[in-house]
């Protein structure tokens, strides 16, 4: 069999809600042994995220934590329990990694903060992932996935002109904040096995949003250039039609643009006759108003009689970017996607067969693998408590008992 490249990494997963754990998903999806510790009773909050199999919430069917946590190992541990503490203490010996996204000085009061831990092992490599990072006016700051978005100026540039800003996908932010975190243990994980050194990582969300790479970065490098601040543009704006159109059974994106496309977007709206007329031919009539009145009242009839299946082909033949907006079912069910075995079935003991994403890329080893579905709560207690660590049935008892586990 081949070997993962991180699996010979062992990570201690303190993390919860989104962040974090798709940081360490992206660890374990690459071979890493993963333990994720999880406050007794309730677990990690994100078991109550949606959606769920058949609308029927339970803590051990939510979609959004079967997503993130693929792969792992689960314990139950109370890190504020002086027991608890004791036990993380025990399992930092073992790991190569440790990853927390708890507000900033959480585990500092309760002795698990780097400074703290770097004792235990001297080469520990610590991530922490946080909304603001663990300095500055806002570190104590609560905030949300939304606000940070505003915060780092992504939000004025989505919508429509003259009407209010909209959000972005739900987390996006916090995803990009999990990735980053990834990417920069990669690094210190690199350094750890060549020179036999640790690191602490302080990841803040709020400064991935700040130079995101979802048109943030882009903005930044337009403002350094031109000295002009991005907004909501007009949909007019060189490009007809450009953005989202109803259909006959949903709706289509469509991008024309630039102006050599007009005769083949003419064409396919069998109005050939357009083409070489003196009003549509004259210079910058692609920018003005009446253009985009004229594209509505071509577009809008053609499209409302055919499906979102349709205006793709026939984009298609025309070479004009489109593409049909799918539901969730359908992209499960994207022949793209599919020919490249993209989407993984596997089964859970609670929430049953369902289909997981695959890698983000790829390698000529088949580096990504989905070895096991997300773990139950405290499923492996007995497996790292009894076995790994050495403790006795009645100790486990006493444990949980004192409410350490």
């Amino acid at each position: 069999m081949r070997v993962q490249p991180l699996a010979n990494i062992k990570v201690l997963d303190l993390t919860w809600h989104i962040a974090g754990p798709y940081c360490t998903k992206l660890l374990a999806d690459y071979g890493a042994d993963v333990l994720k510790v999880e406050q007794p009773g309730p677990g990690d909050p994100a078991r109550a995220y949606g959606p769920f199999p058949h609308d029927d919430p339970h803590p051990e069917r939510s979609g959004t934590f079967l997503h993130l946590n693929t792969n792992k190992r689960s314990i139950t541990v109370d890190v504020k329990n002086e027991a608890g503490k004791l036990i993380i203490r025990d399992l930092v010996k073992w790991a190569d990694v440790v990853v927390e996204n708890f507000s900033p000085g959480v585990l500092q009061h309760s002795g698990l903060d780097y400074e703290s831990l770097r004792k235990i092992k001297p080469d520990l490599v610590m991530c922490s992932i946080t909304n603001f990072g663990q300095t500055g006016p806002y570190r104590d700051w609560k905030t949300t996935e939304f606000i940070l978005a505003a915060m780092a100026g992504l939000t004025i540039t989505t919508g429509v002109e003259d009407r209010e800003p909209l959000k972005s996908a739900d987390h996006l932010q916090e995803y990009q904040g999990g990735s980053m975190g990834t990417m920069a243990l990669m690094g210190a994980i690199m350094r750890q096995r060549r020179d036999g050194v640790g690191e602490y990582i302080d990841v803040s969300i709020h400064e991935v949003a700040s130079d995101s790479a979802d048109r943030r970065a882009t903005l930044l490098t337009g403002y350094a250039y031109t000295g002009v601040s991005a907004g909501r543009e007009p949909t007019l704006a060189g490009a007809l039609p450009l953005g989202v159109y109803p259909c006959a059974d949903g709706y289509v994106s469509l991008v024309v643009s630039p102006a050599a496309r007009w005769p083949r977007f003419l064409e396919m709206l069998g109005r050939t006759d357009l083409i070489q007329d003196p009003e549509v031919s004259k210079p910058g009539f692609w920018t003005a108003p009446e253009a985009g009145e004229l594209v509505d009242s071509l577009l809008y009839p053609w499209l409302l009689d055919r499906t979102r299946q349709q205006v793709f082909e026939e984009a298609q033949k025309a070479r004009i970017a489109s593409s049909g907006i799918n539901l969730t079912t359908e992209v499960l069910k994207n022949e793209q996607l599919r020919s490249r075995n993209f989407f993984v079935e596997a089964d859970h003991p609670e929430a049953g067969r369902l289909p997981y994403a695959g890698p983000n890329f790829r390698t000529e080893n088949g580096a990504w693998r989905l070895k096991s579905t997300a773990p139950l709560l405290g499923q492996h207690n007995d497996e790292v408590f009894l076995g790994q660590m050495g403790f006795s049935r009645g100790e486990l008892v006493l444990l949980r008992e004192t409410g350490a586990i």
